[in-house]
């Protein structure tokens, strides 16, 4: 089944969402627009607003409430990948020319950081201290996770420890604050919405390894973006350091570096595939969303639920 399928009853909301994407990242400024624009259009999963909707399906659900979370978390989130792209020096995401190679660097940073302030104007929308406490960690730590990554890149003797605090910030808090943030806009009791926020931790690591995991082992095409992009560009991610257990593979992947041909990086992915370091890493990720899965077992049982565990699943443990 495909991912949108599994929430196909939330359609005309998502509709509410992305409606509300398109009208909040107008600007007076024709430049800021288009580049917001642009990244918008490029596509995603929408995977946050839809843990935020279906969080508040335990609550009292009003989409005009919830779309002032759902939304925030979005932009969130692309305003993250238009700085990521600039610090990756990407060219290409989906498929598509990235802001900064459509316009440039300086334009990509200011485009990422209206968006960013985009979301915290829509989300004065929602009366509860409490919620605004919890974006604003996040963001903190989310833009820390950015720096590290900074610091982290072509440093080859990280660790494993390393590598999961680094996607637990960029990633995994971002699922779990959409997850609390969506509870807790509808009234969700505490004990549930600290529930949902572990299960969107845990959801959110195995998402991050998988991701990483497709980066080695799908398609350019697929990938919309070439294969071993983030070796490439520098990030150390889980398949490169189980595959760097053999001290053979090491050598070859610290030698890695941004003006690497494609037929050197072509033969260590095949390293790095041959090495057992793509099962271990799946092994990784399934961890974490077997506990994930545990997670929600003790959440009241109703037809979300259900959306949610079959969601993990499939983004835990999707292929092309």
């Amino acid at each position: 089944m495909k991912l949108k399928m599994m929430y196909s009853f939330l359609n005309s909301d998502i509709n509410v969402i992305e409606k509300k994407l398109e009208e909040t990242i107008q600007s007076e400024s024709l430049l800021l627009k288009a580049a917001s624009l642009h990244t918008l259009k490029a596509g995603g999963k929408r995977i946050r607003p839809v843990f935020v909707l279906l969080a508040g399906k335990f609550g009292h659900y009003d989409i005009e409430v919830m779309k002032n979370v759902a939304v925030p978390l979005e932009l969130i989130h692309m305003a993250s990948l238009v700085h990521d792209d600039v610090i990756d020096d990407a060219d290409i995401r989906r498929g598509q020319p990235t802001v900064k190679a459509k316009w440039d660097n300086r334009i990509a940073m200011y485009t990422g950081d209206y968006i960013f302030a985009l979301s915290l104007e829509l989300m004065t929308n929602i009366n509860k201290p409490e919620a605004h406490k919890i974006l604003a960690h996040t963001m903190v730590e989310l833009t820390v996770g950015e720096i590290q990554q900074i610091k982290d890149k072509y440093r080859f003797n990280q660790t494993l420890r390393d590598y999961l605090r680094r996607i637990k910030r960029k990633t995994a808090l971002l699922i779990a604050a959409s997850c609390q943030l969506g509870a807790i806009a509808a009234d969700v009791e505490e004990s549930i919405h600290k529930k949902l926020y572990r299960f969107g931790y845990y959801v959110g690591m195995s998402f991050q390894i998988t991701d990483d995991i497709l980066d080695f082992t799908a398609t350019e095409k697929e990938l919309g973006k070439p294969a071993g992009s983030d070796l490439l560009q520098g990030n150390i991610t889980a398949p490169a350091l189980f595959a760097m257990e053999n001290e053979e593979i090491r050598l070859q992947i610290e030698k890695v570096h941004e003006n690497m041909s494609a037929a050197e990086i072509e033969h260590i992915i095949s390293l790095i595939k041959k090495s057992g370091a793509i099962e271990k890493s799946i092994a990784l990720s399934d961890h974490y969303l077997d506990k994930a899965l545990a997670v929600l077992e003790d959440l009241p049982t109703n037809k979300t639920k259900k959306t949610l565990r079959d969601i993990a699943k499939f983004i835990g443990r999707r292929k092309f």
